[in-house]
């Protein structure tokens, strides 16, 4: 990696620690938070489910506006976006707010994402292959899933141990402070390189122009259409899981104010992703396709899955919360890579964002529903539930192998594992 592509690296990994630390302080306690407010398990996933609801339906706009007025300007908006709405989530806590009011903010809290999603990684894409880097996308996502995964642990923890040594309303403000230093240090170090925003005068004109373009090069290509359609089982069901280990380990564990367990559970998920970003590069260099990669893992993790749910031992329900972790953490970067390398930089940040909404979209419907199986059934059977909604991904996984995309051998190791016609 040559000394520009090394910066570009160095300001992606800043923006990456920076970003999921300040939004990972409340992911320990956030379920936790809403049944406290007095919602209901079904209204607490409803919640959760207006906020993915929220990136469906801006994150079409919002990726046009990082290909349109750059990718900077677009992470700018999701700090100030995610700031405000965080704190009004903390004032509905105050005055126990009824439902309605939830969903609302729910929304404006999936309008923050969406304006993250898709943009840091096109920059990060764009400005590396400016750079002349040659090498695979997977070391560099893998490093920086590795440093989120150190943000997240730090974050989670350190918000569990606040929720239980104040209240539960704390770790949202730490978390917009830092949200709005996270402003400052990307207006500082974030530029475009490798890539030029198109502004039109017509924005709506602009963005039926991008929305085309970034259809004609994402649903209509099989090898992409694919892989997007099994991110609604894959993305719908890990947003269930994150949030329902909280108050399953809870249960399990015998304490319903032990905070610092369920930040416990978010942080097992953190280092999760340190080993499974680091673990990444070396997967792909045992197989020679990366669909391979990403039928194998969702595969596996949607059995542990199934076991997890007929699971009543704490420690055990701990063990395979971390295998499922690590295995869904190390074929991210995978996927990341696969997809990157089948769009063009243009639509880039839009094609990723669909990306995203696809995966928000099963978002919309899993979590409610395996919210309301939780109610009847217990966390347990909506646990094995989900295992079984993951398995749905995996037949598009392999009609996305069948395309035969060029992506899906790209930085293939020199010699494949197997014989040509086998599962690698």
């Amino acid at each position: 990696m040559n000394a520009a592509a090394r910066k570009i690296q160095r300001i992606y990994l800043t923006l990456t620690l920076g970003n999921t630390l300040a939004t990972s302080f409340i992911w320990g306690v956030n379920t936790l938070f809403l049944l406290d407010a007095g919602l209901s398990n079904f209204e607490a996933f409803a919640a959760n489910a207006f906020f993915t609801a929220g990136m469906v339906l801006f994150e079409v706009p919002t990726g046009v506006v990082a290909d349109s007025w750059g990718r900077r300007v677009s992470f700018l908006l999701g700090t100030v976006t995610l700031a405000g709405s965080t704190y009004l989530y903390y004032l509905l806590w105050q005055l126990s707010a009824p439902f309605p009011w939830w969903a609302a903010v729910s929304v404006l809290l999936g309008l923050g994402f969406t304006f993250f999603s898709g943009a840091v990684e096109a920059w990060l894409v764009d400005a590396l292959h400016y750079s002349g880097y040659q090498g695979g996308l997977e070391a560099v996502f893998g490093r920086g899933q590795m440093v989120s995964g150190v943000a997240m642990f730090a974050g989670s923890v350190a918000g569990g141990v606040i929720a239980q040594a104040t209240d539960l309303g704390v770790p949202f403000l730490v978390r917009v402070g830092v949200l709005l230093a996270m402003f400052g240090i990307a207006f500082g170090l974030m530029r475009d390189v490798g890539f030029t925003p198109e502004r039109s005068a017509h924005p709506l004109r602009a963005t039926r122009a991008v929305l085309s373009a970034s259809l004609e090069n994402g649903l209509k290509v099989p090898s992409v259409r694919y892989v997007m359609l099994a991110a609604p089982f894959t993305t719908g069901v890990g947003f269930y899981v994150f949030y329902a280990l909280q108050p399953y380990l809870l249960e399990l564990f015998g304490d319903p104010r032990a905070y610092s367990v369920a930040g416990l559970a978010a942080a097992i998920v953190a280092g999760a992703d340190v080993l499974g970003g680091w673990l990444a590069p070396h997967i792909r260099g045992l197989f020679r396709r990366r669909t391979s990669v990403l039928i194998l893992s969702g595969s596996i993790s949607a059995l542990i899955l199934l076991v997890l749910g007929f699971t009543r031992v704490f420690w055990v329900a701990l063990v395979l919360l971390t295998l499922w972790a690590v295995i869904e953490s190390a074929a991210t970067p995978v996927r990341q890579a696969y997809v990157n390398d089948m769009i063009p930089s243009k639509q880039r940040a839009t094609v990723l964002s669909f990306d995203s909404l696809m995966g928000s979209s099963g978002g919309v419907v899993v979590q409610p529903a395996l919210g309301r199986a939780a109610d009847v059934y217990g966390y347990p059977a909506s646990l094995a539930m989900g295992g079984i909604v993951q398995l749905l991904a995996v037949p598009f996984l392999l009609a996305s192998r069948r395309q035969g995309s060029p992506a899906d051998a790209a930085n293939a190791p020199a010699k494949p594992s197997t014989e040509d016609g086998g599962l690698v």
